[in-house]
């Protein structure tokens, strides 16, 4: 009984690995934008409806891309030591459970977004296209960020259609500056895994950047400020926004500093300092509608 009892929580806390429920760092970097939509699309706290339904979707889709990217990548994350000890190539979970897990996930999320209007559910096939798409990207062009950042970014136009039913101008700009965001902090995550990725032929911007990587992160991270700013100008949102932005820069300015040496620790510390950007954007929008 012991035995059978300890197995199902051995295989229960190896489908939250492969979910990376352990690791929501990444969870919240989806999330962050959503929300940011969300606020901005009401000029207000939206709807406890829509909010639920789309913190849910975040979490049930990130989930599942986390799945379908590792079925994918099973052969090539066993070749890296930072992957090797994933629920797949560990074989802690087989190829079969994976991909009900996957199916059911997006099944989960396809049912949540039957609730929203049309126009949401129509952006989703395309959500859904790009999950699938983007763990393919790494062996056919060395922009596999950039499919990324669209697929991270399109939580925006849905939660702005879900909203007000239409995605106006600044709905488009915040997507860019999110596309932007996405691309720097994914390319820093890369950095940390460039001399893996090089040995087994996975490509990267990282890879592409090469000696410019700091350079073209910084041209990234402005272009994000800048097209932020442009958002809240659109908007006509409080000067606490902008308050919030001039910390967002200081914290871009402390992720050069991290990457500046390249090492594969403070890369990944840098990628997930992104988080407190995304909070801080937050804050200053929800304080400013």
């Amino acid at each position: 009984m012991l035995k059978s009892v300890l197995l199902k929580i051995r295989n229960f806390r190896a489908y939250c690995h492969l979910m990376r429920i352990n690791q929501p760092g990444g969870l919240f970097l989806l999330l962050w934008p959503t929300l940011w939509a969300l606020w901005l699309s009401a000029m207000q706290s939206p709807p406890i409806k829509i909010l639920l339904v789309f913190i849910l979707g975040v979490v049930f889709m990130r989930s599942a891309g986390c799945v379908v990217n590792d079925i994918i990548d099973r052969a090539i994350d066993g070749y890296i030591p930072r992957t090797q000890d994933r629920p797949l190539p560990s074989g802690r979970v087989s190829i079969p459970e994976a991909k009900i897990l996957s199916i059911g996930l997006l099944l989960m999320s396809f049912f949540l977004v039957l609730t929203l209007n049309m126009i949401t559910l129509y952006l989703s096939l395309c959500g859904l296209a790009l999950t699938c798409m983007y763990p393919f990207m790494k062996r056919y062009t060395d922009l596999p960020q950039v499919v990324l950042g669209v697929s991270f970014s399109w939580g925006i136009p849905m939660a702005w259609a879900a909203v007000s039913d239409n995605t106006p101008i600044n709905c488009w700009l915040l997507f860019l500056a999110n596309l932007f965001w996405v691309v720097s902090y994914d390319t820093q995550y890369a950095m940390a895994d460039r001399s893996h990725d090089l040995k087994i032929g996975v490509k990267s911007t990282a890879i592409l950047f090469d000696s410019y990587d700091r350079i073209i992160i910084g041209m990234l991270q402005l272009a994000v400020l800048i097209l932020l700013i442009l958002v809240g100008f659109v908007t006509g949102l409080h000067y606490v926004f902008y308050g919030a932005i001039f910390i967002a820069c200081i914290l871009f300015i402390y992720q050069q500093v991290l990457i500046a040496k390249r090492q594969e620790c403070l890369c990944l510390r840098a990628f997930h300092h992104n988080n407190w950007v995304g909070l801080i954007v937050f804050i200053g929008i929800a304080f400013s509608v």
